[in-house]
Order: C-alpha cells, then sequence, then structure tokens
C-alpha cells in the first residue's frame, strides 16, 4: 500500500482549553498529510490543489474522523496517509494518527477529493496524478 507518514507537533492553537487536539484540528493535519503525500510523489501541491493553467482543482468534498485516544498539547503525532481508493474522478485517502513510536492508534479518518475543471464540474482526474499513484502502488 502506497503511504507518507508526516509528523506534526501539537500546537496550543490546536487544542481545546482542556488541552486535548481539537477535533477541526485533526483535519488540518490531514491535508497536511496530503500535501506531503504529494510532493513525495513528486507533485508540488501548489500546482495540483488549484491548476490555473491546465484549469483544474482538486477540492476536499467529504471528510470524517474517528477518535479514539486524546492527543495532548506539545506532542508529537505522526499522520500515515494513504491512498484507500482512486476512481476516475476521485480519490479517497485514508489517515491513521499515532504517537511515534507508540503503535497504539489515536484517531482515523478519510478525506475525499474530486477534480473538477474551471467551471467546478467533475473531470477526470489529472493524468499527472493518477499516473503516479497508480505507478506507486
Amino acid at each position: 500500500m502506497l503511504s507518507n507518514k508526516t509528523q506534526v507537533r501539537v500546537r496550543f492553537g490546536d487544542t481545546d482549553p482542556y488541552g486535548i487536539v481539537y477535533f477541526v484540528s485533526y483535519f488540518r493535519y490531514c491535508h497536511r498529510g496530503i500535501e506531503e503525500f504529494l510532493r513525495n510523489l513528486g507533485l508540488p501541491p501548489e500546482t495540483m490543489f488549484r491548476n490555473r493553467k491546465e484549469k483544474f482543482g482538486l477540492p476536499i468534498v467529504a471528510a470524517d474522523c474517528r477518535f479514539l485516544i486524546p492527543a495532548r498539547y506539545g506532542e508529537l503525532l505522526e499522520v500515515e496517509t494513504s491512498v484507500k481508493e482512486i476512481k476516475e474522478k476521485v480519490i479517497v485517502f485514508q489517515f491513521r494518527f499515532y504517537r511515534p513510536p507508540e503503535t497504539a492508534l489515536l484517531a482515523e479518518g478519510t478525506a475525499t477529493i474530486v477534480a473538477i475543471d474551471h467551471t467546478w464540474k467533475a473531470r477526470a482526474l489529472p493524468e499527472v496524478l493518477a499516473e503516479k499513484i497508480r505507478e506507486a502502488k
């Protein structure tokens, strides 16, 4: 399975009043995981999420996360990002959060990206992206 690991340090602003990672922060970490996943494939996220030249975008249209064990301010987390599913117009990324070197799963979730054209209509994934993911699998 093609995956990429990204480490993130929990900042004060990522937590609720009790010092526990606030649920919205996990989605920011997921997005960072996708960015690093793309960089690892040699695809700069700056040109993949919105490409004015080729007139496409890759918005996240759905996301979910299950929180199993609390993470706290100051902790180092590892986000494992992988491709759960790839279709003609869609990529579903899967995320797993750990506290290295521990192996206990802290949280897990998915984010669905749909390729769109400049008119915001669904289109086929950019060939370079689909090809790089299929090659790496």
